[in-house]
């Protein structure tokens, strides 16, 4: 309950600071592709027991081996990633 109260007081501050409404990304991926990117990370996040951030957060402070491992294949793969996309587009 605060987590959603924070994202929608965090929205209303920005709106009265002068921000912008919405942020706009660009993307060719299309709805569709928005859509399997969710699906893939909620996938990613069971198969991993966890998020990311859960993991490099509470799972590291906590000095867990598990998460540990995890947070150095989720870094390695997203150097990967990117390194893939510069490349390639």
């Amino acid at each position: 309950l605060y987590f959603v109260f924070g994202l929608v007081l965090s929205g209303l501050i920005w709106r009265v600071a002068g921000g912008p409404l919405s942020q706009s990304v660009d993307s060719h991926l299309g709805l569709p592709g928005w859509i399997l990117a969710g699906l893939l990370v909620g996938f990613g996040a069971r198969l991993g027991g966890g998020c990311t951030s859960g993991h490099g957060v509470c799972g590291l402070g906590r000095l867990s081996h598990r998460s540990l491992a995890a947070v150095v294949i989720f870094m390695a793969f997203a150097f990967l990633t990117t390194a893939v996309m510069r490349i390639f587009l």
